[in-house]
């Protein structure tokens, strides 16, 4: 399994009611796969899990596993326990499961790798581990990384790091076999793609999604100047969306789009404010090269 391209991390809509939006994030599924993404991941920290009951969940991935089983597209479903990689069994449409990193407790880079080898011996699909150390508190050493490639059912590593560092060149200049790195920091994903990276899970790709696409592209095939020049706008607008906490921003601005029916968040989440959300449709606009009409 080769994973590559840009996926997306679909958000769960809520109706005026607070329950799922299930037409919504239907329709969420198969605009982003139109405009061109490789795959969709359910579940994953954009979509709010932990304020989802079981139920809700096993909707979503429900909903999600028939879109891409209609349009042959993968689909990568967060689940980080046995008891959540279990609840994967039988479902072909699943293709992998997003893994994260043992949060909180920092239980050092060994343990990290024994979490990993246990998970994968478990599970009935392929993990992609997701290596976020500014919200996990564990870091991961770049021999710990090719330690977790090496893993017999590790296919690929979600790579939010922070930043470009020493460890993300050194991994990306001489990347294992059949282990795909995905970038997952949005305002720095079009570097990561020309030092190599295979493709990204973007939380920002809910919005000009032809546009990541043509990034991950451009620089695919070598076209620096285009790429370069999309990456700066493209990183605007992720800037933008992540002003205040992810899902937060990209809620509010499909739901000004007429794209899901209420920009509603569960706690622990708040609404984000309105200036903040007004950057974000302007930075979209500008994007598109069209001027908002100015605020009443």
């Amino acid at each position: 399994m080769t994973l590559s391209g840009v996926y997306v991390p679909l958000i769960t809509p809520f109706d005026a009611a607070g329950a799922v939006a299930r037409d919504a994030l239907e329709a969420l599924a198969h605009e982003v796969l139109g405009a061109g993404a490789a795959g969709l991941i359910a579940l994953g920290t954009t979509a709010e899990p932990g304020s989802l009951d079981r139920a809700e969940q096993a909707t979503v991935v429900d909903l999600l596993a028939r879109v891409c089983r209609d349009r042959d597209a993968p689909l990568l479903v967060g689940a980080g326990t046995p008891a959540a990689l279990g609840a994967l069994r039988g479902r072909p449409a699943v293709t992998a499961a997003l893994s994260l990193v043992p949060p909180f407790v920092q239980p050092g880079e060994p343990a990290v790798v024994a979490h990993f080898s246990a998970l994968a011996a478990a599970s009935p699909v392929p993990l992609v581990v997701y290596h976020v150390p500014y919200r996990t508190g564990q870091q991961l050493s770049v021999e710990t990384l090719r330690r977790l490639a090496a893993l017999p059912g590790v296919v690929g590593v979600k790579l939010a790091v922070g930043a470009i560092g020493t460890d993300t060149v050194r991994l990306l200049a001489d990347p294992p076999d059949g282990f795909a790195v995905l970038g997952g920091d949005d305002t720095v994903i079009s570097p990561l793609l020309a030092l190599g990276a295979q493709g990204a899970i973007l939380a920002s790709a809910h919005l000009a999604t032809a546009g990541f696409v043509e990034l991950a592209d451009a620089w695919r095939i070598g076209d620096a100047t285009r790429a370069r020049a999309l990456g700066h706008r493209l990183a605007e607008l992720s800037a933008a969306l992540f002003a205040a906490p992810n899902p937060t921003v990209v809620k509010a601005v499909l739901h000004a789009q007429g794209r899901i029916p209420t920009p509603a968040v569960r706690l622990p989440l708040l609404a984000p404010d309105d200036e903040t959300v007004q950057v974000a449709l302007a930075r979209l606009a500008a994007l598109a090269g069209v001027s908002l009409p100015a605020r009443r």
